[in-house]
């Protein structure tokens, strides 16, 4: 029972990982999938979450195999 868990741009270098498995065990959500993949580091603001490449929010459900995937928020000028 696994979360595939990925980290994006910055994240991925602040995690110094760009992919991580966590176990599946008393997750039900994508905030606690980055409480547990992050060692309880705070959410930052505005962070871009997805649950099997699709949008969501860090309330969303996730499951057992699902790939969950965190960007820093997109600027751009």
């Amino acid at each position: 029972m696994a979360i595939k868990v990925r980290f994006f741009a910055s994240l991925r270098e602040q995690q110094a990982a760009g992919l991580n498995q966590i176990d599946a065990e008393g997750i039900q959500t994508v905030a606690q999938v980055w409480e547990r993949a992050t060692s309880k580091a705070a959410m930052p603001e505005n962070l871009l979450c997805s649950v099997n490449l699709e949008h969501r929010q860090p309330d969303a459900a996730v499951s057992d195999g699902d790939e969950v995937a965190f960007f820093p928020p997109v600027t751009g000028g």
